[in-house]
């Protein structure tokens, strides 16, 4: 995997194009990590393989977070600059985040034109805030969401729509469950 992830981050370093990445790379990053921990833990640090693996790790490190910063940013460049990208060049992960960012890069497209033309109108249209489907499993009283409206009181079973930020601290607190509404 070493071998690998370093043939990917040089490519990708060479070039202004996003390099095509595996359908599951960064899963199989995850679990080359996770097992690079568990080995290193087992070892005498004071070995020269524990000092080897200490330096393949760090090298790991490096490798994947300048990996991901830099199709991070190519990724951002294409969506505000409006240019399509190849998407079997990127893994799912990366496909299931580039959907979220177009919106918000057409958002600013418009603010921009808008602005040029004096105006600040159009913002409202494009900017929408995609809510969460939720079902409750326990009774919770009205709250009010990140947008400043009120939502609830719900009970058990009841199913209702809410902004991410708040439906996000309800699943985490096991109150709601997320409804899969596609």
């Amino acid at each position: 995997m070493y071998t690998e992830l370093y043939e990917i981050w040089k490519k990708e370093n060479e070039t202004e194009e996003l390099q095509k990445l595996p359908k599951s790379f960064y899963a199989k990053i995850a679990a080359y990590i996770k097992t690079m921990k568990e080995e290193n833990r087992m070892l005498d640090k004071r070995t020269t393989k524990a000092k080897i693996m200490d330096n393949a790790f760090r090298n790991v490190k490096i490798m994947v977070s300048e990996l991901v910063c830099l199709r991070y940013r190519k990724l951002g460049e294409n969506a505000f600059a409006r240019e399509t990208v190849a998407r079997d060049a990127l893994s799912t992960e990366e496909k299931k985040l580039y959907e979220e960012v177009l919106p918000l890069a057409e958002a600013w497209n418009v603010f921009f034109k808008d602005l040029f033309r004096g105006r600040l109108s159009g913002l409202d249209k494009c900017v929408k805030q995609t809510m969460m489907v939720l079902r409750f499993v326990q009774d919770i009283p009205a709250l009010v969401g990140s947008d400043m409206k009120t939502y609830g009181p719900f009970g058990p079973e009841d199913v209702a729509t809410l902004p991410p930020e708040n439906a996000r601290i309800l699943i985490k607190q096991g109150v709601a469950i997320e409804v899969d509404s596609k």
